[in-house]
């Protein structure tokens, strides 16, 4: 699915710029927007679209401009995770216990993130991040779990930051080099790929750790 997904995204989003222009920006936002602050939507290719916008912004002619996809884009993810952390806090045990939502909302998904956010406190808003999957579902359970909102918008701030400019950055920096463009398809699957290594390690850990009495 993973791989299908990518030729298409390569290929629509030029188009779009050339047929919207700078109304480009504003999809990208609502984009990025969905995917960190509505709980329901987590599969959506925040990584990989933040990288395809860096190496286009890098282009001759400058199709995208790179300060404002920074600026913006870091709103869009900050307030999508502001968005997602009010939900948990007041819908949250309302929505993880029903049947109808549970469709959505897979309890395999939240468990992995209530285990990675217990694991890491505080910090893990932050790290979730970089982490899809985790990355939507880590807001919700800190709003769940009444974190303090203070301690949250401060770790909030500098994961939005921190992904946008590590995401967008690197395409910006790397995705026009004749190896990537010609195996681009192939590394947007590899950076989602190593994204992921994190949670596949912590949940081999939890298979493999001994049982307790």
């Amino acid at each position: 699915m993973l791989a299908s997904i990518m030729p298409d995204l390569n290929q629509l989003l030029p188009q779009l710029i050339g047929q919207y222009g700078n109304l480009i920006y504003l999809g990208l936002f609502i984009v990025i927007f969905i995917e960190t602050g509505v709980v329901v939507l987590p599969f959506l290719p925040g990584d990989s679209l933040l990288f395809l916008c860096g190496s286009l912004a890098a282009l001759d002619g400058r199709p995208l401009n790179i300060t404002l996809l920074l600026v913006l884009l870091s709103i869009a993810a900050v307030i999508g995770d502001s968005l997602n952390f009010e939900i948990g806090k007041h819908l949250g045990n309302h929505l993880t216990h029903s049947e109808k939502m549970q469709r959505w909302i897979k309890p395999e998904y939240l468990a992995r993130s209530q285990g990675f956010f217990e694991k890491h406190g505080k910090a893990a808003i932050f790290l979730g991040r970089f982490m899809p999957i985790i990355r939507t579902f880590i807001p919700f359970t800190a709003g769940i779990s009444q974190m303090h909102y203070r301690s949250f918008i401060t770790y909030n701030i500098l994961g939005g930051i921190s992904w946008v400019l590590l995401a967008v950055g690197s395409g910006y920096l790397f995705g026009n080099i004749a190896f990537v463009k010609n195996h681009f398809e192939l590394i947007m699957v590899a950076i989602i790929l190593i994204s992921l290594l994190p949670a596949m390690i912590m949940a081999l850990k939890k298979k493999n750790a001994p049982e307790e009495d």
